[in-house]
C-alpha cells in the first residue's frame, strides 16, 4: 500500500543531491518522482516491458520511470487523476505541460501542504517547498496545464 508521508520524507532527504543507489539524468525529475513514489511502497510492474512498465531492473529502465510525459500516461492508470491542486495530499504527484500543447514536460511531488495549498519537491532545478504552481519558473507560460494525482 501507497504511503504518501513515506514518499514525501524521501523527497525532503534527497531533493538536492542524488541518491547512488539510482541512475541520474540531465533531466531528472521524474527519476527522482520515482524513487519518492518506490520509498512510499508503490510497487514496480510491468518489466521488462520498456514502454507499459515502471520499473527500474539491472542498470535499465522503463520510459515511465524517467520520462515526464509517458509517466502522466502510467498515473492516469495507476492513481486518481483530481480536477484541482486543493485535492491533493502529501506524497501526490502534478505532471507539468508547459507550452499547453499536449506534452508533460516535468513532474514533482507533493512534500508540504499549507493552509490547502501544497507544495512541491523537484529535481532537474532542484526544489523544495515551491508553490504548486511554477509560476516563478522560467519554464512556466500562460498556456500551462496541470494534471493532479492523488496516491494515497
Amino acid at each position: 500500500m501507497y504511503n504518501g508521508v513515506l514518499a514525501a520524507e524521501y523527497a525532503e532527504e534527497w531533493w538536492n543531491k542524488r541518491n547512488p543507489a539510482f541512475p541520474a539524468f540531465p533531466v531528472d525529475c521524474t527519476n527522482f518522482v520515482s524513487q519518492c513514489l518506490l520509498a512510499g511502497g508503490l510497487v514496480m510492474r510491468g518489466y521488462p516491458d520498456r514502454y507499459r512498465g515502471w520499473w527500474l531492473q539491472g542498470g535499465q529502465w522503463s520510459l515511465i520511470w524517467a520520462v515526464a510525459h509517458s509517466m502522466r500516461w502510467f498515473l492516469e492508470e495507476a492513481a486518481e487523476r483530481v480536477s484541482d491542486a486543493s485535492m491533493l495530499k502529501i506524497g501526490d504527484v502534478i505532471c507539468y505541460d508547459f507550452a499547453g500543447d499536449g506534452r508533460v514536460d516535468h513532474t514533482a511531488i507533493v512534500t508540504v501542504i499549507d493552509s490547502g495549498v501544497p507544495y512541491v519537491n523537484a529535481h532537474t532545478n532542484d526544489s523544495r517547498h515551491r508553490l504548486w504552481t511554477y509560476s516563478d519558473s522560467a519554464a512556466y507560460s500562460p498556456s500551462i496545464r496541470y494534471y493532479f494525482f492523488h496516491l494515497s
